[in-house]
C-alpha cells in the first residue's frame, strides 16, 4: 500500500475502535438505548400481565426450544415449556394477581447481550408474593427477547416497606 492510503486506512481504523469502545460517547448511547429498550420490554410485559395477557407477556421470550426457565420448580427447557410452567401456576386472573417490577439494575454484556437484576411483586386480593430474579436477554432483529429467566420468591420481612419502583 502507499503510504497516504496506508495513513487513511489507519486512521479510520482508529476513529473507528475509538467510537466503538467502552467508554466512547457512542458507546454509552448506545448501551442508554439498548437499557432503555430492555426496561420498555419489562413495562410492557408488566402491562400485558396486569391485563391478564399471558400471550403478551410471552412476548418477551426468546421464542426457541433453547429458552430456559429456573425457578423453585426446577428448570423448563423450551419457550413452550416455560409458557405451560406459566399458565400451571398462574390459572387464572386472580392467580395473577397486580405485576410490578422494581431495583431494575441492568448490565451490558455486549451490544447484542445483557443481563437484568430485579425485584418482582404480586398483588393479590389474599397475598403478596415476591421475590428475584435474574434474567439473560439478547438482541434479535425483532428487539430484545428474555433467553434465560432465573425466578425466586422469599416471603418480604414482616413489616417491611414495600420494594421501590424503577
Amino acid at each position: 500500500m502507499k503510504p497516504k492510503i496506508l495513513r487513511r486506512f489507519a486512521t479510520v481504523i482508529l476513529v473507528v475502535g475509538f467510537l466503538v469502545s467502552p467508554g466512547s460517547t457512542f458507546a454509552r448511547q448506545e448501551n442508554s438505548n439498548a437499557e432503555s429498550q430492555i426496561r420498555a420490554l419489562l413495562d410492557q410485559q408488566a402491562a400485558a400481565w396486569n391485563r391478564g395477557d399471558l400471550s403478551a407477556f410471552m412476548a418477551g421470550y426468546w421464542q426457541s426450544s433453547k429458552t430456559t426457565f429456573a425457578g423453585p420448580s426446577g428448570i423448563q427447557r423450551g419457550y413452550d415449556a416455560v409458557l405451560d410452567r406459566y399458565r400451571h401456576t398462574y390459572p387464572d386472573r386472580t392467580a395473577m394477581g397486580e405485576l410490578t417490577f422494581s431495583d431494575l439494575q441492568i448490565h451490558m454484556l455486549s451490544p447484542e447481550a445483557a443481563f437484568v437484576l430485579g425485584h418482582w411483586q404480586l398483588k393479590r386480593a389474599n397475598d403478596t408474593p415476591g421475590g428475584v430474579f435474574t434474567l439473560i436477554l439478547r438482541r434479535f432483529p425483532e428487539g430484545w427477547r428474555i433467553i434465560h429467566d432465573h425466578t425466586s420468591s422469599f416471603a418480604p420481612p414482616q413489616n417491611a416497606p414495600p420494594p421501590s419502583s424503577h
